[in-house]
């Protein structure tokens, strides 16, 4: 597939949001979401983009318009690809065509949730797309069925993207060298991952910190569930506490180790360049 060739374009119409459920059922086997609210999100501040190879829908993204604490943004709620179609840059050439459609209507901000166990989502939705987090969702969905999801509490990180920041536009990174590292990274009898957090060590008034996280958790899962859980719970706990005393997630730095490091500094550091700059906690 070097040579694909690919088309992005809104989707507006109901056959063209059908074509979506299909894709939505052959990506994570579950109900998709009825047109009926799709087209109606789609018609009044929505955005449903579609990926398509020659005449096959192989990628979208759907967000529709969310208001909190007297803030609009684009709430960015599913990104899914075809199986067939993965690791070719799909989901960064939606989450772009987005960006630049979202600012055209009116958006400085676009939020969504990833599992932050999922390593490799979150390099593009942090490393790549420049995203940050500072706010962590405990079981956001309750127990989910589906493979990628069934098994552990849905906890998730939720992204702001702030698409017209410093942050974004010129690719921003702190010139922090010194990243703190309270953890230790062993191996289980079965070879994956483990890790433990040094409280003692954890000094919160550092410049940053790196936490680990697994680059494969689903093979954890299928492997060692025990094990998945408590990398779960583990990354909850530390997440948290980093969040409450005002770091916020700024990078994903990959390692051979069997795991790739979470970066956090200080929130307000990070060059948003917006008048309202608060985290959006309420949703």
């Amino acid at each position: 597939m070097k040579n694909l060739k690919l088309s992005i374009r809104k989707l507006e119409t109901n056959e063209e949001l059908r074509l979506v459920q299909a894709l939505e059922q052959k990506v994570w086997g579950m109900h998709p979401i009825p047109t009926h609210q799709t087209f109606t999100a789609v018609k009044n501040g929505g955005l449903m983009l579609g990926a398509f190879a020659g005449d096959q829908l192989v990628g979208f993204s759907y967000g529709f318009p969310g208001f909190s604490n007297g803030k609009l943004y684009l709430c960015s709620h599913m990104l899914g690809v075809h199986p067939d179609y993965r690791q070719l840059g799909i989901g960064k050439l939606l989450k772009e065509e987005q960006r630049k459609l979202a600012q055209e209507i009116g958006y400085d901000l676009i939020t969504w949730t990833f599992d932050p166990l999922e390593s490799r989502n979150a390099y593009l939705n942090i490393g790549k797309l420049c995203g940050i987090s500072n706010t962590y969702l405990e079981n956001c969905y309750g127990e989910m069925e589906d493979g990628l999801n069934k098994g552990l509490p849905t906890d998730r990180l939720q992204i702001e993207w702030w698409i017209s920041s410093e942050r974004v536009v010129e690719k921003w990174t702190p010139q922090t060298a010194d990243y703190h590292r309270p953890s230790l990274v062993e191996k289980s009898e079965k070879g994956n991952p483990t890790m433990d957090i040094d409280w003692e060590k954890l000094d919160t008034a550092c410049e940053g910190i790196e936490i680990p996280v697994p680059a494969n958790i689903q093979g954890i899962k299928s492997e060692e569930p025990e094990l998945a859980l408590k990398w779960r719970m583990k990354i909850r706990t530390v997440f948290q506490k980093l969040f409450d005393a005002g770091y916020a997630i700024i990078g994903l730095r990959k390692s051979s180790d069997g795991v790739h490091y979470y970066q956090f500094v200080k929130r307000n550091i990070i060059p948003l360049n917006t008048m309202n700059e608060e985290n959006l906690n309420d949703y």
